[in-house]
């Protein structure tokens, strides 16, 4: 009996040590020893992030999530989930990064943290052809359907800057674009590299309203998320990102991406 009770500590003193080892396991090197980072992104929404015609990911969101598998030695897993579910899983722990345009925000920062910025976008209102000067001031749209994307700083934008429209959201922009090509809603709320491809490949369908928001209103930065606690591998992030910045090679990304997706981005 007490060669067992013996046998028993030991085997629960091992357990205790494999489980503060594996507590002990920093963000970074848990990606290190799966060999993979696994990153989550919505790909409807080119340049940043789509699916070529290849069904293939593709934009330069992708381009970047690539190049920091490559600084860390690691495979590049990509999943394709809902826009809004992405901040949980990172949360989570289901995924390691989340890269989907996203903008910095106070509120999303209590939850997750931000890498440095990689770009800064303008927000475009995109309209139904024809309509272009139909919409051209907040007047124009008071008590009309504005659309965004479900979670995103667009909705939010519409609430704060056209107070006196109703805001309409679904999941992704291409059933916005249907909405508006169908006059159900005056148009929608997005950024402009985006909303200039979807003008692109919509057959003279979709175009840009002469309305623009200010500076103080619209003009957000881009980052990658994390989970917080995850100070290592926001390092080894960030060191990619300013290089990535720095040297150029992002904007030529984007430039190649805003090119690709004006022909191939859905």
């Amino acid at each position: 009996m007490k060669h067992m009770t013996r046998l028993f500590a030991l085997l629960m003193a091992v357990m205790m040590i494999g489980l503060c080892t594996a507590q002990a396991e920093t963000a970074l090197e848990r990606v290190k020893a799966a060999g993979k980072i696994v990153v989550g992104t919505e790909a409807t929404y080119p340049p940043y992030e789509y699916l070529d015609d290849q069904a293939q990911f593709a934009g330069c969101d992708i381009w970047l999530a690539q190049q920091i598998a490559d600084a860390l030695g690691v495979t590049l897993e990509i999943r394709d989930m809902a826009f809004d579910g992405i901040i949980p899983s990172v949360e989570a722990g289901q995924i390691d990064l989340g890269i989907a345009a996203f903008t910095v925000t106070p509120e999303r920062a209590e939850v997750i943290d931000f890498s440095h910025q990689y770009e800064l976008s303008n927000q475009l209102l995109i309209v139904k052809a024809g309509n272009k000067d139909k919409y051209a001031d907040k007047e124009s749209m008071k008590g009309l359907r504005v659309g965004a994307q479900l979670g995103t700083i667009q909705s939010q934008l519409v609430e704060k800057a056209l107070p006196d429209s109703e805001l309409f959201e679904l999941p992704t922009y291409p059933e916005l674009g249907l909405e508006t090509m169908n006059g159900n809603i005056v148009g929608f709320v997005v950024d402009q590299a985006v909303g200039e491809s979807m003008i692109a490949t919509s057959n003279g369908e979709l175009e840009a309203a002469a309305f623009t928001f200010t500076a103080e209103e619209a003009s957000f930065g881009k980052a990658a998320v994390v989970r917080k606690g995850s100070e290592d591998l926001m390092e080894a992030i960030n060191e990619v990102i300013d290089r990535v910045v720095e040297d150029g090679s992002y904007q030529a990304a984007y430039d190649a991406a805003v090119a690709a997706s004006g022909a191939t981005g859905e």
